[in-house]
C-alpha cells in the first residue's frame, strides 16, 4: 500500500509511537546555540552557568575552518558539568548532553531525532551554517525547540529563526552590549520574531527557567501530595 501520509502526518504518527519519547516530559527538548566570531567565549559563558541536571539536549554550532580539526568539544567539556561530545552520524539526541559540530560538514537533525550530515551545499558561503540546522530542528521538535543566536559576523541564523518560529519554537538573541560582533544577533532580531534579547549573563538562567519550569512544577506537585499523605 502506498503511504498517503504527508511528511507532517508521518512525523505526528512517529511522535505518537514514541520515537522521541526518550526525552523527559519537559517544556523544551532541545536547545540549539549558534555563533561565529567571538562565539567560543560566549558559548563557554552560557554552558558553564547551566545546572548539571539540565534535561534538554544542547547543540552548539560555531562557524569553523574547514581546514583544521575542531577542539570545541574538549574546550567546552572543561567548562560545564554536562557531558560534551562531537555529533556522530545517525546518533540519537539524548537529554542532558551537549553536541558539537564537525568542520566542513553541515549538521542536521532528521525527523527521528538523529544527526545527519551534508557536505553538498553551502549556505551564506558557509559549509557549516545555522540556518539549515535550525530548520531541521524546527520540523522535528516544533514547539519544544529553543534557538539561541550569539555573537558573530554576517546574517546566518536569520532564516533559521523564521523556521523555528513558524513551527512554534522559541528564540533568544544576545544583546548588542555584550556581543563582540552584533551582526548575527541583529539579523535575528530584525525578523521581529525573537522572544528574548538578553545580556550574555542572563541567557543561561533564562534557558534553565524555560526548560525546567515544567519539571519544577511537577516536583512541587509531588511534594504537596506527599505532605498530604
Amino acid at each position: 500500500m502506498v503511504d498517503s501520509l504527508t511528511p507532517e502526518e508521518n512525523l505526528a504518527q512517529k511522535r505518537k509511537q514514541g520515537v522521541l519519547s526518550h526525552f523527559p516530559d519537559i517544556t523544551f527538548n532541545v536547545v540549539v546555540i549558534a555563533a561565529s566570531a567571538g562565539g567560543l567565549q560566549a558559548m563557554t559563558k552560557v554552558l558553564s552557568a547551566l545546572p548539571p541536571d539540565f534535561p534538554a539536549a544542547i547543540i552548539v554550532m560555531q562557524h569553523l575552518s574547514p581546514n583544521f580539526p575542531s577542539h570545541t568539544s574538549e574546550i567546552l567539556n572543561n567548562c560545564t558539568a554536562l557531558w560534551v561530545k562531537q555529533a556522530e552520524k545517525g546518533e540519537l539526541l539524548r537529554p542532558g548532553r551537549v553536541y558539537t559540530a564537525i568542520p566542513n560538514q553541515q549538521l542536521l537533525v532528521n525527523p527521528e531525532g538523529r544527526f545527519s550530515f551534508s557536505d553538498l551545499t553551502k549556505v551564506n558561503l558557509l559549509r557549516l551554517a545555522a540556518d539549515p540546522l535550525f530548520a531541521s530542528l524546527a520540523v522535528t521538535y516544533q514547539t519544544r525547540a529553543i534557538a539561541v543566536v550569539l555573537t558573530g559576523k554576517g546574517t546566518d541564523g536569520l532564516k533559521g529563526v523564521l523556521a523555528i518560529k513558524k513551527h512554534g519554537g522559541m528564540v533568544i538573541a544576545q544583546d548588542e552590549a555584550t556581543s563582540k560582533y552584533f551582526s548575527m544577533p541583529e539579523a535575528a532580531i530584525s525578523t521581529q520574531q525573537v522572544d528574548f534579547v538578553l545580556d550574555l549573563e542572563e541567557i543561561a538562567s533564562t534557558l534553565t527557567s524555560l526548560v525546567m519550569i515544567e519539571k519544577a512544577a511537577k516536583a512541587a506537585s509531588v511534594s504537596r501530595i506527599s505532605s498530604l499523605n
